[in-house]
This record gives structure tokens, C-alpha cells and sequence, in this order.
């Protein structure tokens, strides 16, 4: 299932640019084999194991973009107003009696077909209804406001293509074909624990040094947004042989082993050594900010990624290693992040060869523009800096300094989880 060469391993020292990471994941993960038939109200973020064919065009017939009155062009005056004879009124699922004639209209409503012979539409609010006759404007050219079989998509062209992460408008796309079911892949089973010996369940007694576990709630949402189904196995204690039994024993039956806390290099940090005496690790630091120790290795023919403990590092850490490997494991079109640029609203010193990521709000300038503001505090441990920001500011790896009206990158948090 996850394929990682052994000349992958050389990279396991080395502080890894995140654009080596993704390319890393990209060529060596491969996707899960599996594959289900799924009804369109189950297939919401899953991913569709093969190309969605058109079985008929869409629109299956020419038809009328708006209310008003269908003509022959050829019978339009070219420089004055034109005079026709209303013969007939068809609506939405209805056909019309009989073929538009010469000096004749038929009055037509958004979605119905068009007559035979009709090839353009008035808009009703540009015609002047004089008896049984309406009287149309010089100046509209011809197919104006008619929709043509097909123009959306053809029969027999690729309407989804292959490793399409599903939402709400491609499962509408596919029911406007008459699809009631897609083939796609089965979901990605994810085991997800926390470790350190001072984490306790929220709403359990709290020792004085405890500290209630946040992020296991933090990427067990994060994983159920990419679509993975998760097996919550809870709280693990700071301790090497019980780290490295319950990783081997998630990997028998999962495709990515999820930790947070304990891959630093301190002397309780535990999981990298447990990961070292049951799988082979493929790199341990990425240069990023927050968040440089991440783990990643492969136990068993499974994925391992061991995150910080911090909560902030957990989650940046999350969105620029785990979504893309998930992705991939997922089968899923890579879907890279792409930062907008705004304008900075702060001063800010880093170092060079390392990305960073500053949680900011945006905030409309009095020029109309958008700055990105940073929060007050810092620390990789706030979490109130992740629900009172908009994003993150992108900081690239030549970057050193940052001044007010620079241009940045944001990524927004709705581009993040989704």
C-alpha cells in the first residue's frame, strides 16, 4: 500500500524543505486499491476511482435561458422594431403545438424547449406586449439567450475525471447526467492517538501539571474533513515499548498511524525511537515554523506520521504533511495550497531557508486592500491564536524580513481544512 524506496531514508537527518516533502509523498506513496460503489447522497468527499463518462448531453436539448418570446431571427428587422403575431406558450417541461412560422413568436418561460424553427429569445422585459401580437427591439443577435444541447457537456466526454475529490457541485454535475451511483475509493482508515504522560481526556479528574488533550480533537476533525475514517485509540503514556506496540499493532489493519507529542528530541520524547525499532523512518524535521520535528516512516506496509505536541504546530504541521499524504493515499488529484497575495501589516524578522507561518487576520485597508494583520501572541501552544485569526501569512524560504505594505501569502483556515 505505501511504497517508500530505501534511497528515501537518506533524508531522514536532514531538515527537509516542505516542496521536497510533497514531492516525496507524491512519487513514493501510492493510493489505496480498494474500491466501492456509492449512492450520490454517501459520495460526499470521496473520491472517484475512474472517469465519469456522459451517458447523454447536458442540456439534453436546446432550450431557453430566460422568460420571454422565442423568434426566427431571419424574420427580425434590422434597423427598427419588429411586429409578431404571438402564436403560442410553452413552459419549462412542456413541448411546443407546432414550428414558429414566418412573422410569428411563441411565448417561452427559462428551461423550456425551444420551438422548432426558433433560434433566438427576447427577454420579456425588452418586448412590448400590443394584443395578440409583441413587438420586439432592433439590435439582439441571433441565439441570443438559447442554451444548445450539449454546451455544458457532451455525450461521451469525460464529465469527472479520475481521483476527483467530491463535492457538493461534482455530485450535482452527476445527477444532472442521471448518475445515481459513483464508483470510488474506499476511505482511508486512519489510527489516531496522543501521547505524553501529562495529557488526560477532557471532562477526566485534571492533575495540577496535566493538561486536558486538545489535538486529538483538533486532527481527528481535520482528518474527517479530507474524508478518512478514523479509529480514535485515545492516550498513550511516554514510554518506548508501549509506543512501538501500539503503532505495529495500528498498522496491521490501517493505512496511516497519526500521533502528536513526543518526536522532539528531548529526553521524554519517546515516539521517534519507538518508530525506529519497529518501522524505518523516512525523515523526522521539516523546515518549517512552527512545527520542525515531524515524523514520517513506514511500519508494516503503513504510513507514520508522528506531529508536535504544540497545538498550533500540530495543526500547520497537519496541513502542509499529512493533507497531502492523505491525499495521495486517498488516490485524490493533488490539491496544492495556493497562497493569495495580500499586503502585510506588521514587521517580522526570519531565518532564511525555512518557511514560516504567522496566524494573521485580515483586515480591509483605508485604500480598499487587504492587510494582513499578526496575532498579539506567539506561541505554538495558543490555541486561541487558531479560532481568532483568518489564516495563515505564507512566509517563503527567501524571505528574512517582512515590512508594512509587503506583499505576502495567506492562506485562509477554510482553505486549510477543507
Amino acid at each position: 500500500m505505501v511504497q517508500l524506496s530505501n534511497d528515501c531514508f537518506a533524508f531522514a537527518g536532514k531538515l527537509l524543505p516542505i516542496e521536497e516533502v510533497e514531492g516525496l509523498l507524491a512519487a513514493r506513496v501510492t493510493p489505496v486499491r480498494e474500491v466501492e460503489i456509492v449512492t450520490l447522497a454517501a459520495a460526499m468527499g470521496r473520491v472517484l476511482a475512474g472517469d465519469l463518462v456522459a451517458g447523454v448531453d447536458l442540456p439534453p436539448f436546446d432550450n431557453s435561458a430566460v422568460d420571454g418570446y422565442a423568434v426566427r431571427h431571419a424574420d427580425l428587422n434590422a434597423d427598427t422594431e419588429t411586429r409578431l403575431r404571438v402564436v403560442d406558450r410553452v413552459t419549462a417541461g412542456q413541448v411546443a403545438r407546432r414550428p414558429v412560422a414566418s412573422g410569428e413568436a411563441i411565448r417561452i418561460f427559462t428551461g423550456a424547449p425551444m420551438p422548432p424553427q426558433a433560434d433566438t429569445v427576447f427577454m420579456q422585459e425588452d418586448c412590448r406586449v400590443n394584443g395578440e401580437a409583441v413587438v420586439v427591439p432592433m439590435g439582439l443577435p441571433a441565439g441570443a439567450n438559447r442554451r444548445l444541447a450539449g454546451e455544458d457537456v457532451r455525450a461521451g466526454s469525460v464529465a469527472l475525471g479520475q481521483g476527483r475529490r467530491l463535492g457538493p457541485q461534482h455530485i450535482a454535475l452527476a445527477a444532472a447526467l442521471g448518475v445515481r451511483e459513483l464508483v470510488v475509493r474506499r476511505r482511508v482508515r486512519v489510527a489516531l492517538f496522543s501521547t505524553g504522560d501529562e495529557i488526560v481526556e477532557p471532562g477526566a479528574d485534571r492533575p495540577a501539571p496535566a493538561l486536558f488533550d486538545a489535538n486529538r480533537h483538533l486532527l481527528a476533525g481535520l482528518l474527517a474533513r479530507l474524508g478518512a475514517k478514523v479509529t480514535d485509540l485515545g492516550i498513550l503514556a511516554d514510554d518506548q515499548q508501549q509506543l512501538a506496540a501500539a503503532i505495529t499493532a495500528a498498522a496491521a489493519n490501517h493505512d496511516l498511524v497519526l500521533t502528536s507529542g513526543g518526536v522532539s528530541t528531548g529526553e521524554a520524547d519517546h515516539v521517534r525511537a519507538a518508530i525506529e525499532s519497529v518501522g524505518r523512518l523516512v525523515f523526522w524535521r521539516v523546515a518549517i515554523k512552527p512545527g520542525r520535528p515531524v515524523a514520517m516512516a513506514v511500519v508494516n506496509g503503513a504510513a507514520f506520521a508522528g506531529l508536535p505536541g504544540n497545538p498550533v504546530a500540530a495543526f500547520v504541521t497537519f496541513v502542509r504533511v499529512v493533507r497531502p499524504l492523505l491525499l495521495q493515499l486517498a488516490g485524490a488529484i493533488p490539491e496544492p495550497l495556493i497562497a493569495l497575495p495580500v499586503r502585510a501589516g506588521f514587521f517580522h524578522r526570519k531565518k532564511a531557508g525555512r518557511r514560516e507561518y504567522l496566524r494573521v487576520s485580515l483586515v480591509r485597508a483605508p485604500d480598499g486592500s487587504f492587510e494582513a494583520k499578526p496575532f498579539p501572541r506567539e506561541g505554538a501552544g495558543i490555541l486561541s491564536s487558531l479560532t481568532e485569526t483568518s489564516g495563515l501569512a505564507e512566509l517563503t524560504e527567501d524571505i528574512t524580513r517582512v515590512e508594512p505594505g509587503q506583499p505576502i501569502g495567506f492562506l485562509s483556515h477554510a482553505t486549510l481544512i477543507g
